[in-house]
């Protein structure tokens, strides 16, 4: 490297930029790229133009290998930041000036970025913030948007880069617009450790800023959700109502709302809404599962009640499975599709499709990002081995899978109880069945209760003096054991 381009290279390090900020991706660019291309539709930001969307676009189309399109999308970017900001857009063209800046370097245009840079340095000359260690709230706001949409992980990064621009400017729309969005989406749904009437953090901010927003259907239908949860249902159903009157044509919107109604178990208000979104034809393929959802929750229901004839019932699981056949017909199919349209084809004596699905949902269980995905499909996967295939061993082997993801909800609990009434129905058999044992000793730790567990493994251990598997587990749960009584 010549002395020139080092000396690039070290000015292009100190920018701030989505080439400097360690951006750890845990969805692919492609993916990515689909969603970004939906908000840009929809301005799902709480930016009053695209303009950072179109810049992270071109970076996930760089990483893509697709240069001539992201600098494209970086020049579309300058361009609407200058039209939605005016005079006060040159704190906003830091980010785009940057990933230009890195553009030309890597295409080898080193005069170029250059040029880029001594723009980027000239701002923030004109801007300074008093502190080197300290950024424009611009840039905070931007990077930290850029974290909340590559990564469910860097979601902690986001919240913190909104609360320094918050810091800075505590009133601004934006910044407030967004810590409550990020603050939402990265809140557990737990109730626990809040006192009685106590508001969580999220709802807290998502309340002050629909006071300084309040019209914004994004924050409507995320405090409309988180409401829900807490069982303030009529707070709730006027927040949701409110975000669709807003924004009736906005798919994430539709999405959110129709899913607020179906877990309100309002099935077909749901399926209006759903509905509604499957019209628009857009990306999401969520539509299709939402509406099988929905019907399955309904023919649940009339089993149930054995108000209707096997007829109704197998009305709406032809329903169900038609809408699961339209989804994963989609360019990007959930693989809960997979496996729920394997559940539905059993019950209705079609093994041969079923079999079929259930082989695409293992085929594509490896893209599954999200650990609660996860989780669900092992359950479904081990109901339709436990109860259509007959085979327990590969049952048990997703139903502990599910166990072992620490998402403690329906689907955990599920596993757990499959788990639990193979080994009691087994131990009815024989009681010296040492996996059996072993199983609850398994259930028992999944569940936090090490004593029972090691009451359990030592049992198994008893039937089964060699194996390995048991003795290591018994181990390590009498040394926690001993860590918590000294504790």
């Amino acid at each position: 490297m010549s002395e020139d381009s080092s000396a690039l290279l070290s000015r292009l390090q100190q920018l701030q930029c989505h080439f400097t900020w360690d951006l750890d991706l845990d969805v692919s660019p492609k993916r990515l790229i689909t969603r970004t291309e939906i908000d840009i539709e929809f301005y799902q930001s709480p930016y009053k133009g695209a303009g950072c969307f179109y810049s992270l676009l071109a970076y996930f189309r760089y990483l893509q290998d697709q240069r001539e399109e992201a600098l494209k999308l970086l020049n579309q970017s300058e361009e609407t930041i200058r039209e939605s900001y005016g005079d006060e857009s040159e704190k906003r063209l830091i980010v785009t000036y940057g990933d230009m800046a890195w553009m030309k370097y890597h295409d080898g245009d080193f005069a170029q970025s250059q040029s880029y840079c001594q723009r980027v340095e000239d701002i923030l000359v004109k801007y300074a913030t008093g502190s080197s260690g300290s950024l424009l709230p611009e840039v905070y706001g931007e990077q930290g948007w850029a974290y909340f949409k590559v990564s469910r992980s860097s979601i902690s990064k986001a919240i913190d880069c909104f609360r320094k621009a918050l810091e800075v400017q505590p009133h601004d729309v934006e910044w407030n617009t967004c810590y409550a969005v990020v603050l939402f989406c990265g809140e557990q749904w737990v109730l626990e450790n809040l006192q009685e009437d106590e508001e969580s953090q999220a709802i807290k901010q998502l309340r002050f800023a629909l006071e300084i927003n309040p019209n914004n259907a994004a924050l409507q239908c995320s405090l409309g959700a988180k409401l829900g949860a807490y069982k303030k249902y009529e707070e709730a159903e006027s927040l949701v109502k409110k975000a669709l009157e807003n924004d009736p044509d906005n798919p994430h919107i539709l999405r959110h709302s129709g899913k607020y109604l179906r877990h309100q178990n309002r099935l077909d208000e749901a399926i209006v809404v759903f509905e509604r979104g499957l019209k628009r034809g857009d990306q999401l393929s969520s539509f299709n599962y939402q509406l099988a959802l929905c019907y399955k929750q309904k023919m649940i229901a009339e089993e149930r009640r054995r108000r209707f004839s096997n007829r109704e019932v197998r009305k709406w699981r032809r329903i169900c499975i038609s809408h699961l056949e339209e989804s994963v017909k989609r360019k990007r199919p959930f693989v809960r599709a997979w496996a729920e349209l394997a559940l539905l084809c059993a019950e209705a004596g079609d093994m041969s499709r079923a079999e079929e699905a259930f082989q695409k949902c293992l085929e594509t269980l490896s893209e599954v990002e999200e650990e609660k995905d996860c989780q669900t499909i092992h359950q479904r996967c081990g109901d339709f081995l436990h109860y259509h295939k007959k085979n327990e061993a590969q049952a048990i082997a997703h139903y502990t899978k599910g166990l072992l993801i620490p998402q403690k909800k329906y689907n955990w609990r599920q596993c757990a109880k499959k788990l639990k009434q193979i080994a009691d129905r087994r131990l009815a058999k024989n009681r010296g069945d040492g996996e059996a044992l072993a199983l609850l000793g398994q259930v028992a730790r999944a569940e936090g209760d090490r004593k029972r567990a090691a009451f359990f493994y030592e049992k198994a251990l008893n039937c089964d003096k060699d194996n390995e598997e048991y003795l290591s587990a018994l181990c390590e749960l009498r040394l926690e054991l001993q860590g918590s009584s000294s504790d």
